[in-house]
């Protein structure tokens, strides 16, 4: 998509949310439907002239706080807002502030409806849900016994990761890039910061692979263990992210054939 079209299909968007607000309960017919461009414009504290050319899909600058603004002069609803910032090539401040909040029991509950290991990962790579298959697997992150949920941590810092890993310095790269993606998202934010703080404080693997600046979806494929009591095992993992949580990732793993 070109310029000139990213700004078009923002004009659009705004005038056709103006248009559906109500408007002031002031008496007499109105000729246009919804706001008026001024009515807008004095609602947000921005500027008429300004609203008029975004609409207008003119080159002018739309920086984030006069987005914020608007977006909640035009009342949108999250997934409105999220359209808004894309269309203008901004990140929403908000936008991480709204993904910490407390997931539904419905969504937490979905590994449980799989037969195969299962699990739900935040933000942070810190599984939030898990089902008794996954928990049997992942010996010290998702068992009983382990002393922290957080993927990047038991990987990276646990023995127990280095005995079950069959390829574990290649899953230790792409684990990394693909932390990479999702915190280049969410710079700001703190907690994965301290997390990364952390991790390369206490491990030479993650502070070189970090400086490295790759960046990976998290994106499936075989997966190699050496379970402590199953022995070897081979499954194909997929990811997918939740639509109405988009930094929550749910991954499955489909058993193989026992590798040779």
């Amino acid at each position: 998509m070109i310029e000139s079209d990213s700004r078009r299909l923002l004009g659009a968007f705004i005038r056709a949310h103006r248009e559906r607000l109500p408007p002031p309960k002031t008496g007499g017919r109105r000729r246009t439907p919804g706001l008026r461009r001024e009515e807008l414009a004095e609602a947000a504290g921005l500027g008429v002239t300004w609203i008029t050319w975004l609409e207008q899909g003119r080159q002018v600058s739309a920086s984030v706080p006069a987005l914020c603004r608007l977006a909640e002069a035009l009342a949108l609803a999250p997934a409105e807002r999220a359209s808004l910032f894309d269309l203008a090539g901004k990140r929403d401040p908000v936008r991480s502030q709204d993904e910490a909040e407390e997931l539904p029991a419905e969504l937490l509950a979905m590994p449980s409806r799989f037969s195969a290991p299962a699990y739900l990962l935040d933000g942070s790579f810190t599984a939030i849900a898990w089902n008794e298959p996954a928990a049997e697997l992942f010996v010290g992150w998702l068992d009983e016994g382990a002393s922290s949920r957080n993927l990047l941590e038991y990987v990276l810092l646990a023995d127990a990761a280095r005995g079950l890993l069959v390829d574990r310095a290649e899953r230790v790269r792409r684990l990394v890039a693909e932390f990479r993606a999702d915190f280049n998202r969410r710079p700001t934010d703190a907690r994965m910061q301290a997390l990364v703080e952390r991790l390369s404080g206490l491990s030479t693997e993650f502070a070189h692979w970090w400086q490295c600046q790759d960046v990976l979806n998290r994106e499936g494929g075989e997966r190699l263990f050496s379970h402590p009591v199953r022995g070897k095992l081979k499954f194909f993992q997929a990811s997918f992210l939740l639509a109405s949580h988009p930094e929550v990732k749910l991954s499955c793993l489909t058993p193989c054939l026992a590798p040779a």
